[in-house]
């Protein structure tokens, strides 16, 4: 029999929780969390019903030895965090996943990681904590990642979930799309409310503001955006459940930093470097920025 396919994953919050759990159902991989706290058990509620695992974990990164995937689920400002870890679990043919928000995942871990080494992903898992390793997944998971043998690889380790994992020939609209999402949700994060303040149609006004931004700066960045992008992402947020909470929306209700530069703050980087100006987008993140705990 074939030795396991080794698989670190660092940070077990709602999303890496759920994915740890469903690729902990398989035998032919071995899978071992990374984490600052012990989790001694994953239980899932998915929508074909609950699945649960207690994979390995480790708490210090000085314990941790080279794995063939390493999957980096941490927040996006915690990138730095994560490196600590990879520096113990990369080996010669380690490859790395990065599954974060945002459209700068190679330059976020080129830092720390080769290139040709770094697998992005895009990922739309609505997961909700209720309390460490306990996760409410809402509906189906999908992930995307770049097509290529590094993609194959990665779609791979999943055939056995329920999770939809699939590659994409043009990664970049599926990370913009993605993100378009995001950016719009922000104003759960501004108004501590809920799905359901998307319904309130000055809010919705905020929304199409901050979405023609996000797509001024994507086409201009190479994404395929169509003209009814916004309105569908609008209209995605209105039809969800009206007490769904999203993931910034969430880390602002438990007072921690938030992922607003990923989120917002990217897209007037970003326009910056073609001459497009996005307002509301900074301004979102820049009071989410003072928002946060500490100094503004």
């Amino acid at each position: 029999m074939a030795a396991p396919t080794t698989i670190a994953l660092i940070g077990p919050g709602a999303i890496g929780s759920t994915v740890a759990a469903w690729l902990a159902q398989s035998p032919a991989l071995a899978v071992t969390l990374c984490a600052r706290t012990p989790v001694a058990r994953l239980a899932v509620e998915t929508p074909d019903g609950p699945i649960a695992a207690a994979p390995a974990v480790l708490t210090d990164p000085a314990a941790a030895r080279p794995v063939d995937w390493v999957l980096v689920c941490t927040k996006t400002y915690d990138a730095p965090g994560a490196a600590g870890w990879i520096e113990r679990l990369l080996g010669p043919e380690t490859r790395v996943a990065v599954l974060q928000n945002g459209v700068e995942h190679l330059a976020r871990f080129a830092p720390w990681v080769p290139l040709e080494r770094i697998v992005p992903a895009m990922v739309d898992i609505p997961a909700e904590r209720d309390a460490p390793g306990r996760v409410r997944q809402r509906r189906e998971g999908v992930i995307v990642v770049p097509a290529g043998v590094n993609g194959a690889a990665f779609v791979d380790l999943f055939r056995h979930t329920a999770l939809r994992v699939s590659t994409s020939d043009d990664f970049t609209s599926v990370l913009w799309r993605k993100l378009a999402v995001n950016c719009a949700g922000a104003v759960s994060a501004l108004t501590l409310k809920p799905h359901i303040v998307t319904r309130d149609p000055d809010i919705a006004e905020l929304m199409y503001g901050l979405l023609a931004e996000c797509v001024a700066v994507g086409r201009a960045e190479g994404a395929v955006l169509d003209d009814d992008t916004a309105r569908r992402v609008v209209e995605g947020y209105q039809a969800s459940p009206p007490d769904s909470v999203n993931s910034i929306h969430a880390d602002r209700m438990a007072g921690g930093r938030m992922e607003w530069d990923a989120r917002n703050g990217v897209i007037a980087r970003l326009g910056e470097t073609h001459g497009i100006s996005a307002p509301l987008n900074r301004l979102v993140a820049t009071i989410l920025r003072a928002a946060e705990p500490g100094p503004a």
